[in-house]
């Protein structure tokens, strides 16, 4: 049973704290991200920016309501000092807030799914006209809150990592310019995103593993294990780790109960969509005419490369074809969102093709994802890849990405162009 604060000037001691630190970040130099385009501050509806921990969500709405130059307040709820805090005392804080700032009408909750009952006071505020702007690191508790209280009156937003460009930003590296120095800087930024991942934090980082080790450990044991009341904490952490170490992968429920000792391969599905949720773990379906097929066999991806070689024990750094391919899905997943597109993949007994983007029923793009193809063997199972998809799906729009290679290419009349990814993510 959580203990409930005392009195209200516990409450007015925190958020004043909070106060303090937020003021103190109006000096910063950030790094400019699209995302924030889509905050309507405006809108009656509540902003609720989503992601895995520590992919900028806080600092991009602090941009957003920095940059429109509104007045608002703010509350952290990821704040330990915060941790007792009880449905019944959200009105409470609300007042403390107002005795803080003064009058306001834009309001920003952080990690907000960090307080039960928290839908039905935004709701209350939302028919007050307050403005309100969210953050949250869990889909699932969000979402169903998010439908049973706030139905027409949300918009989420999702945000990953640092893309490709966004690193570069950060780097002051010209993602244009085509002189063979800025070619070079570019290669080299590469080369660093693909060791470093993309959560922003990391560039003031010196021990990269100890960050990427900590966050993982406080998302596995905060926000799944204590929410879900996790029956086998091990081997669900065990499990975990195992996915991120041979992401991408298409996961079997029931191998995966009788590796680490679970009852049933539900135990194993479920913890599978807890990883989702919490977005260490992302999946695209199988490509099929068929809607069934669809929604089996999905493939497993890391949301960040970091994930896959910056962990404790982590065995997935060698492999440079599964993280070039993850920096792939995640700069698709992202490109895909905005467009109102689908991204599969396609396999059957004769090859496979990574990726098959689809807007609809119609696919826009096939795309394959090879390291490198200067060994011969290689280069015909990645071109074969591409050449089935086409036969599958009619689609001419094929691309093969590399860590390297640049050339263009017709097999039987079929136009294959051939680039290397640090070049597509920035022209995309």
């Amino acid at each position: 049973m959580k203990q409930a604060f005392t009195d209200k000037r516990t409450l007015e001691l925190i958020l004043s704290d909070q106060k303090r630190e937020i003021e103190q970040r109006s000096s910063e130099a950030l790094c400019c991200r699209p995302e924030e385009q889509l905050v309507d501050l405006g809108s009656p509806q509540a902003q609720v920016v989503i992601g895995v921990r520590r992919s900028g969500k806080s600092t991009l709405c602090f941009q957003a309501l920095h940059h429109a130059g509104v007045k608002f307040a703010y509350v952290d709820f990821d704040d330990e000092h915060l941790a007792a805090l009880q449905t019944e005392q959200l009105n409470d804080l609300l007042e403390v807030l107002y005795k803080i700032y003064g009058e306001f009408h834009y309001l920003f909750l952080d990690e907000i799914q960090n307080v039960e009952g928290w839908a039905l006071f935004v709701n209350r505020l939302l028919r007050a006209k307050m403005h309100i702007v969210l953050t949250g690191s869990n889909a699932r508790l969000l979402s169903n809150d998010l439908a049973t209280h706030l139905t027409g009156r949300s918009s989420e937003i999702p945000l990953y990592p640092f893309s490709f460009a966004e690193y570069c930003a950060t780097k002051n590296v010209d993602t244009a310019a085509l002189s063979t120095w800025d070619i070079a800087q570019r290669r080299a930024t590469f080369d660093e995103y693909m060791q470093r991942g993309g959560f922003p934090e990391l560039k003031f980082v010196k021990n990269d593993k100890a960050y990427i080790s900590n966050l993982v450990s406080n998302i596995l044991k905060r926000d799944i294990e204590q929410r879900y009341k996790i029956a086998f904490p091990a081997g669900f952490e065990n499990m975990a780790h195992h996915l991120l170490n041979i992401s991408p992968a298409i996961a079997s429920a029931s191998e995966l109960a009788a590796m680490f000792g679970f009852k049933t391969a539900h135990t194993a599905r479920n913890y599978i969509e807890y990883l989702k949720q919490a977005y260490l773990l992302v999946g695209i379906n199988k490509y099929s005419a068929k809607s069934k097929v669809r929604i089996t066999q999905e493939k497993l991806y890391a949301i960040d490369v970091a994930l896959m070689n910056k962990r404790e024990n982590a065995f997935a750094g060698d492999n440079l074809g599964w993280r070039l391919e993850t920096v792939v899905l995640s700069h698709l997943i992202r490109r895909c969102h905005y467009e109102g597109q689908d991204v599969y993949y396609l396999k059957d007994r004769s090859g496979e093709c990574d990726f098959v983007v689809c807007d609809g029923n119609k696919v826009r793009q096939c795309i394959q994802v090879s390291y490198c193809i200067q060994n011969e063997k290689t280069r015909k199972r990645e071109i074969n890849g591409l050449l089935l998809a086409h036969r599958q799906t009619q689609c001419s729009n094929l691309l093969l990405l590399t860590d390297h290679e640049r050339e263009d290419i017709t097999i039987n009349g079929i136009a294959i162009v051939i680039r290397p990814v640090y070049e597509w993510a920035c022209s995309e």
